[in-house]
């Protein structure tokens, strides 16, 4: 009988040392992080040949795991040199998301804990095609953002999912794509996906890190790259109203890079030209460094 199960794309999955196509069982009812959610994972991506910032996602799974008081048990660079060797097993013709995962089988004290000791790591590669740049709405989530003392917010932790998955899905049931998630002073924060920007009189403004949102990788390249053509960007707090007012709106992530939002509430709004030069900047960029 095979542990695989059906995985919707081609997928392979690096655990304990070998290669296995597809999606393996790998925890069980008595797992830790089956129960109790211990785990955290990075994405990247490989597309058109390249994998921009890979090292830098490979640095944060292990920031994540130190952050959930897991054990790291890889280093970053055979993170990244494995998952090269993984990308070897897919055709080069379709976007490929790269997802290494840390979580904890066994329980510590009273179960509640986790035990570093019992930290297990896979790499999970799997086709994804890149989102094309048309846009997506967003409205204003009823859910918010924890904060450092009441979750791990400094981790890319799975834990956290849940409640932007909420969002998103609440969002949906009222006919937009995502919502705006605000922290629990009421300024925005992200989106249940991804960190947003905005632009007003040729400046561009994204929410400053506070400790309720992961300030991600692509967001932190694209505020360089702005910066670098010659825009001015500010991180600072935001509310609703900024963004209503906005003259454009646009997201950073792994999963589409640089996407525009095409209405928010019920304001209609095209792509605009920053948000349109900074994908350029970000693909120029992308295709500048050295691919493996």
């Amino acid at each position: 009988m095979s542990l695989a199960t059906p995985a919707p794309s081609l997928t392979w999955t690096y655990i304990d040392g070998d290669w296995h196509e597809g999606n393996p069982a790998i925890v069980g009812p008595r797992s830790h992080v089956m129960w109790l959610g211990s785990s955290v994972f990075d994405g990247a991506r490989w597309f058109e040949g390249v994998a921009p910032d890979l090292d830098k996602h490979c640095e944060r799974v292990n920031a994540s795991a130190k952050a959930l008081l897991l054990k790291p048990t890889m280093d970053p660079k055979d993170i990244e040199a494995l998952t090269w060797d993984g990308l070897g097993r897919f055709d080069g013709k379709t976007a490929v998301y790269i997802r290494p995962m840390y979580w904890a089988e066994h329980g510590g004290p009273m179960s509640v804990p986790a035990d570093p000791e019992s930290t297990r790591f896979c790499l999970c590669l799997y086709e994804a095609p890149m989102a094309a740049p048309t846009g997506f709405s967003i409205t204003v989530s009823p859910f918010r953002r924890p904060s450092l003392e009441t979750m791990p917010t400094n981790a890319k932790a799975g834990c956290l999912y849940p409640n932007n998955g909420r969002a998103m899905l609440e969002a949906r049931r009222r006919g937009f794509d995502n919502a705006l998630v605000l922290d629990m002073l009421g300024n925005v924060a992200e989106t249940g996906s991804s960190n947003i920007f905005m632009a007003r009189d040729g400046s561009v403004f994204t929410p400053a890190p506070n400790g309720t949102f992961l300030s991600g990788i692509t967001r932190a390249r694209s505020i360089a790259l702005l910066k670098g053509a010659g825009i001015e960007v500010a991180e600072t707090s935001l509310t609703v109203a900024d963004f209503m007012d906005a003259d454009e709106i646009f997201s950073t992530g792994n999963q589409a890079k640089v996407i525009p939002v095409t209405r928010i509430e019920n304001r209609d709004m095209q792509p605009g030209p920053i948000g349109k030069k900074l994908r350029k900047l970000y693909w120029d960029w992308a295709h500048s460094t050295p691919a493996r």
